[in-house]
């Protein structure tokens, strides 16, 4: 029995809908797949929660500071010249630039390590449900996860309601739209 519920939709307003309808409803884990980028569905999804990839490049522009200061200090300290006028071997001064531009080149770094881990690249987790070519033509797919029994034919209810063309992974009978339900009709058209 599947504990994740498909469902295709044709249009962003239906799309919207189901997932409002299923956060509603209480269904939190939903993975979504759409043929462009959308701000409606990542603040529906996130609730307008910042981006933590932010913390990633404050630790990394941070980190990038204090290690390039620490270097230039210590090769000032490792060969030290004859400094006229008494001015400190270790000085900020002489070291801001090799600070900034170690801050900036660990910070981009880290900030792209941080994309590609909370984008999940590369994509070997992604839900198989939603590997669907339809998604990068002209499609949205939303995927309910979690959703075993009655909770599956719940949110499969919702996401019929929401205007989805097909639906599938529920666990009672075949999905609406699939083939196989396609061919169950024509068969007891046939019979009948």
């Amino acid at each position: 029995m599947s504990t994740k519920v498909k469902g295709v939709f044709a249009h962003l307003d239906c799309l919207m809908t189901g997932i409002d309808r299923l956060q509603r409803a209480g269904f939190e884990d939903l993975g979504v797949a759409a043929p462009l980028p959308r701000h409606e569905i990542e603040e529906a999804l996130f609730k307008g929660r910042p981006s933590p990839v932010r913390w990633w490049t404050l630790l990394g522009g941070a980190t990038g500071a204090c290690l390039g200061f620490t270097i230039a200090s210590l090769t000032g300290i490792d060969w030290p010249m004859a400094v006229v006028g008494g001015k400190p071997i270790v000085g900020v001064p002489p070291n801001v630039v090799i600070t900034f531009e170690s801050m900036v080149l660990l910070g981009g770094l880290v900030t792209l390590a941080g994309m590609f881990y909370h984008c999940r690249l590369p994509g070997n987790d992604t839900d198989e449900e939603l590997c669907d070519a339809r998604f990068t033509d002209d499609h949205f797919g939303l995927v309910v996860r979690g959703a075993p029994g009655a909770k599956g034919t719940e949110a499969a209810e919702i996401l019929r309601g929401a205007g989805a063309i097909e639906v599938s992974g529920a666990s009672s009978g075949a999905p609406q739209g699939s083939p196989i339900a396609a061919a169950e009709d024509s068969n007891s058209s046939v019979e009948g």
